[in-house]
């Protein structure tokens, strides 16, 4: 049986490397999509989800497994991570594209994809990171609004306003529909 959270966290404290491998391995890839899709940016991304480990490990780190789960606390650190990253960047830097590399032959898809990345980088920085965890990541409402730090209500209500915003942004890119009769 493997160890909980809160021995991994104590172990990889006490310099066992195994258990911060451990912990990487099982939470590192979504972290770094969620970071990813904050900022647009690989290297950025990167950065703040080993920013949030090095803060797990240090000894006056505010986890408590009592009160969150491992992964819903790395999610609000990765998230914290990002908003200090955006009090300190041009508010431009942070709108930068998604890289839009795609295979040849598919540039349909790709115009398609570059045009939902970027009417969600357009949303407002509430909204998006809402719909990010909610689509992106499926992580229950619950555990959306104990990340955010709101209320269910107002997770809900930024996730309908986030899908509305999008609608319509990207309605030019939705089929004809015919009404029924």
């Amino acid at each position: 049986m493997g160890k909980s959270a809160e021995q991994l966290v104590g172990d990889a404290r006490r310099g066992k490397e195994r258990a911060l491998l451990d912990l990487f391995d099982e939470h590192h890839r979504p972290l770094f999509r969620f970071a990813w899709r904050l900022t647009g940016s690989t290297a950025d991304a990167e950065d703040i989800v080993q920013e949030c480990y090095l803060a797990l490990l240090r000894p006056d780190c505010g986890f408590d497994p009592a009160r969150t789960a491992i992964r819903t606390y790395l999610f609000g650190a990765v998230r914290n991570q990002w908003l200090k990253r955006m009090r300190r960047r041009d508010h431009d830097e942070l709108r930068e594209s998604v890289d839009d590399r795609t295979p040849e032959g598919q540039a349909l898809r790709a115009e398609l994809a570059g045009a939902v990345a970027r009417a969600i980088a357009e949303l407002p920085d509430t909204q998006r990171e809402i719909l990010l965890l909610a689509h992106y990541e499926q992580l229950p409402l619950a555990e959306i609004a104990e990340i955010t730090e709101l209320e269910i209500t107002a997770v809900k209500s930024r996730l309908q306003r986030a899908r509305a915003t999008l609608r319509e942004m990207l309605a030019a890119y939705a089929p004809a529909t015919e009404k029924a009769i």
